[in-house]
């Protein structure tokens, strides 16, 4: 199903969510020289990373970036570039940037992952795509409903409090996310269903703001799909 630019695709199980990402993001790698590819966290995320990671990829033109990151060592277990460099197998043969945790502040991280995320686009990739996952209060990335984050207006990445886990969270803004040609949400479990519906019924929970230069495509499994 599409409706204006967001598509909607229901499968089976998470698993089959994890296997048409993994599809489609083969695909515009090998159609393009030049892809940035933003990458979330999380299990259905993982689950499309360890597909890709045993396909035949030609990773010479793709370059990774975090699209949010805990305020925790960059090895720690909690830490999304810790599962993306082990899933991925990331050292020396795919291009991985990630927001520096080891600094004093989480503002000077998000200022240099700003930098160097402007570089990146100012080089003009030939096509970026970015995968996202959502939680089940609708928040995507580190962008969580009430939080500051919400309303800045920058292409970049920001220093986020997050009152409900009463922590700091590195996150992408919504406007270096729309800087996407095509997004992915990839969404499981019926304990997201009832945000899925929220958004698809018009209401603006964070993950039901990003936009894209093409268009956003939601992979939704029966759980997650089962209130629209």
């Amino acid at each position: 199903m599409q409706y204006g630019g967001v598509e909607r695709q229901i499968f089976a199980t998470a698993e089959e969510i994890a296997a048409e990402a993994a599809r489609i993001i083969s695909d515009e790698i090998a159609s393009h020289d030049q892809l940035l590819l933003g990458l979330a966290g999380g299990s259905t995320p993982h689950a499309t990373y360890t597909k890709l990671a045993d396909a035949s990829i030609d990773w010479g033109g793709v370059t990774t970036w975090m699209t949010d990151e805990r305020w925790v060592p960059p090895a720690d277990a909690d830490a999304n570039q810790a599962m993306i460099r082990s899933t991925l197998h990331t050292s020396g043969r795919i291009r991985f940037l990630a927001p520096n945790t080891r600094l004093e502040l989480p503002e000077a991280a998000a200022s240099r992952m700003t930098r160097a995320m402007r570089c990146l686009m100012n080089r003009r990739p030939s096509r970026a795509v970015t995968i996202l996952g959502m939680g089940d209060d609708g928040h995507t990335a580190s962008l969580f409903p009430g939080t500051r984050a919400l309303t800045d207006t920058s292409v970049g990445y920001l220093a986020n409090w997050v009152p409900r886990f009463d922590t700091w969270r590195l996150t992408a803004s919504f406007g270096l996310l729309a800087a996407a040609d095509v997004t992915l949400f990839l969404v499981a479990g019926e304990g997201k269903a009832e945000a899925v519906a929220r958004i698809a019924a018009g209401e603006e929970l964070p993950a039901g703001v990003v936009t894209a230069g093409e268009r956003v495509v939601w992979l939704l499994d029966e759980g997650a799909a089962s209130l629209l």
